[in-house]
């Protein structure tokens, strides 16, 4: 693996695929030691302050990420101006797979965060000489339809207080990185976006949190994080049994 200068900006210096964090849950992790060296090779390590924008909607889709580490929100504007957000991307996510020539969404950095950016038609190239990376890239789009799936009967048919029990339980799982303990969940979003994402207003996931936290269902910790204390009873919360 190459080893570049730290001074090297936008390049990788000390880091490299073998020994990076998100590999494990990357379409990386499925790829041998020499089709690794190519992605690497292909790969631009990102830094992105939080705010800052990964893409916009509407820009020349000429790359795509990968999340290696921190969180992502990816968004739609509404023509009233209301934001629409679709989903939240963690280590091992990628961004800008699907096919098109512009951006169809926008998508800004949570919190501090990092990405490896591939030019698209040397990504999409490398996929089609590379039969094992193109198998786990196959496998990351699967698992994305499925997730949409999910996010459509969230959005359809749930309550509120379902929404959000099953937010809740499905999160952990999505940010895989980051060590927590057992029961605990990591809010990087604000309340206004967890609203966003779950068709909500931000009075209702207040109100939804207090209803649980009187419960003693959850316990707030702190802004961004809270403990399951009974994780039956929000299971049975999300399916709607309570």
């Amino acid at each position: 693996m190459k080893t570049l200068p730290a001074d090297c900006a936008g390049r990788r210096s000390r880091t490299a695929c073998d020994t990076c964090g998100a590999r494990p849950f990357s379409v990386c992790g499925s790829l041998n030691p020499a089709d690794l060296e190519k992605l690497d090779a292909l790969a631009d390590a990102r830094t992105f302050t939080a705010g800052q924008v990964l893409v916009r909607e509407g820009d020349p889709a000429d790359f795509v990420y990968n999340v290696t580490s921190g969180s992502v929100r990816v968004y739609k504007l509404l023509s009233d101006g209301r934001r629409q957000i679709t989903g939240f991307l963690f280590a091992g996510d990628f961004l800008g797979l699907a096919d098109g020539a512009e951006h169809g969404f926008s998508a800004e950095a949570i919190e501090p965060s990092t990405a490896c950016r591939f030019r698209r038609s040397e990504y999409q190239a490398l996929i089609h000489s590379t039969p094992s990376l193109e198998r786990a890239v196959l496998n990351r789009v699967r698992h994305e339809l499925a997730a949409a799936h999910s996010q459509m009967l969230l959005l359809g048919r749930k309550t509120a207080q379902e929404r959000l029990a099953s937010f809740l339980l499905d999160l952990p799982a999505h940010d895989p990185l980051r060590p927590q303990q057992a029961g605990q969940v990591h809010l990087p979003m604000t309340r206004g976006e967890i609203a966003d994402y779950l068709g909500l207003t931000i009075e209702t996931v207040s109100r939804v949190l207090t209803k649980l936290k009187t419960q003693g269902v959850v316990r707030l910790l702190s802004l961004n994080d809270l403990s399951v204390l009974r994780p039956e009873r929000l299971a049975a919360m999300a399916q709607g049994e309570v």
